[in-house]
């Protein structure tokens, strides 16, 4: 069993006969690494959570080069047209969430710019899939709002790490959308996390794409709502980058491999309008979120 970050990989995470299974996006289609495994006698783990926890990318990276030039793993791929996608991960130690990160938005709802990282957080059943749906609590709020977010995901155990050294123990990123309902968020004394930790309230994906292949603080972010484009800005418009996210958060918390981190939303969110303007997002809505080189994520409301 090896030790360490996976390079140059697109994973995802699929189900397959109610089982989530740990799957690699390839020209040849998507890769069932335990099935691929399993053909060739090989060892890898079998879903992304282990992967992750076990810091064991180096066997997935052999399982895929095998399968790549080896017809006895042909029937271990399979189209990607007709997958059903599973939360990225399912059990993160913590999920932490950074508020208030881009400068426009923060402008953009009279807000001022924060001297140092806001922090919340959400919940493992917070987590939410590409495809999937978020289930509105109407009897709880009515003003819900959209925020595509970059989401970074941990390699390796890191606590107390400088900003120099801090991506080195990042897996890699993710699209996300930190789902809001303004009202819980703002009313009742100020409640963030009653507003952002709903269950389902955190779609990721569809795909964990590895550190080295992604520039995380010059990425074009969008996010669009029944095919209207809602969002349109890029992660150059972060006040604080991803390594000083990084390194400020493992300051307070260890962050653990499989961790998440939001890492904030920029301007075009429906709270950020005139109040006259502001259309809540409403059951039946489609949301399509995308981040340069790391996939659409796309749900929709119930």
């Amino acid at each position: 069993m090896g030790t360490g970050l996976a390079k140059g990989l697109t994973l995802l995470t699929f189900r397959d006969g109610g089982e989530e299974r740990l799957g690699v996006k390839t020209d040849q289609g998507i890769l069932d690494v335990a099935r691929a495994a399993g053909l060739l006698n090989m060892y890898a783990p079998t879903t992304l959570d282990n992967m992750l926890q076990q810091e064991d990318g180096p066997s997935v990276q052999a399982v895929v080069e095998a399968a790549m030039r080896d017809a006895a793993a042909a029937s271990a791929f399979r189209p990607e047209t007709g997958v059903e996608y599973g939360p990225l991960v399912s059990r993160p130690d913590k999920i932490v969430c950074v508020g208030l990160n881009y400068r426009k938005h923060a402008e953009e709802v009279g807000a001022a710019i924060p001297a140092y990282p806001v922090l919340f957080n959400k919940f493992n059943a917070s987590l939410n899939s590409h495809g999937g749906t978020v289930t509105l609590p109407v009897d709880l709020a009515t003003q819900f709002d959209y925020e595509v977010e970059l989401v970074i995901v941990m390699g390796r155990v890191a606590r107390r790490v400088s900003e120099e050294d801090a991506l080195t123990y990042v897996a890699g990123y993710a699209t996300g959308n930190d789902f809001t309902a303004r009202d819980l968020q703002n009313g009742r004394g100020g409640q963030w996390m009653v507003g952002k930790a709903i269950d389902g309230f955190a779609p990721i994906g569809p795909y964990l794409v590895t550190a080295d292949q992604v520039d995380p603080d010059n990425l074009t972010i969008e996010c669009r709502v029944n095919g209207e484009t809602r969002q349109s800005s890029t992660t150059a418009d972060f006040i604080f980058t991803t390594r000083q996210m990084v390194s400020y958060i493992s300051n307070f918390f260890t962050l653990q491999p499989g961790d998440l981190i939001f890492t904030g939303t920029p301007a075009g969110v429906i709270q950020g309008q005139p109040k006259d303007q502001q259309v809540w997002l409403k059951k039946g809505d489609e949301l399509a979120c995308s981040l340069q080189g790391l996939g659409e994520l796309a749900f929709r409301l119930v």
